[in-house]
């Protein structure tokens, strides 16, 4: 098997791995969620015999695994992974999609997905904000979005420019 892609996340669900991969179809597009091959439970083993176990696919070309290992592991915020939007239009999509069905919103551009992993929507601009070279407009940013849930894209920009 030929490596093609050294680092690839792994995620452990309780369950819902396969539906989960399919709400990211919708949310994204099947156009940038591919399913790569799906793996089901054998006899004797800790999920019941042909029920999905683990999925694999890419999101946005980046190969990631999804595993239904039950309640032994649990997600929290300490793993996320970033969208960066590029625009208020995006922005407003996926926070709106990703926590469809159970998932909830949080704090500085978080949200949780229905399956309990957290994504952080993020402006492109965002990134050039925080790396300005002037300290007062970075502590602006931050000051701005500490006190927002979803990102407000236009209010970023306010408070980096300091109106």
């Amino acid at each position: 098997m030929q490596i093609q892609q050294k680092i690839q996340p792994f995620i452990w669900f309780e369950k819902g791995a396969e539906d989960a991969v399919a709400h990211y179809q919708k949310v994204f597009g099947a156009d940038q969620v591919r399913v790569i091959d799906t793996q089901r439970w054998g006899e004797n083993s800790p999920g019941a015999a042909g029920t999905v176990m683990i999925v694999n696919f890419e999101l946005f070309g980046v190969r990631m695994t999804v595993f239904n290992g039950g309640s032994y592991f649990k997600l929290n915020e300490s793993f996320s992974l970033t969208v960066v939007c590029e625009d208020q239009a995006e922005i407003d999509k996926l926070w709106e999609q990703l926590p469809a069905n159970g998932g909830a919103p949080s704090q500085c551009g978080w949200v949780k997905d229905a399956w309990g992993l957290s994504w952080q929507i993020i402006p492109a601009a965002w990134f050039d904000m925080v790396r300005d070279p002037d300290p007062a407009r970075v502590q602006r940013v931050f000051q701005a979005v500490w006190k927002m849930q979803k990102i407000d894209l236009a209010a970023l920009k306010r408070a980096y420019d300091g109106i």
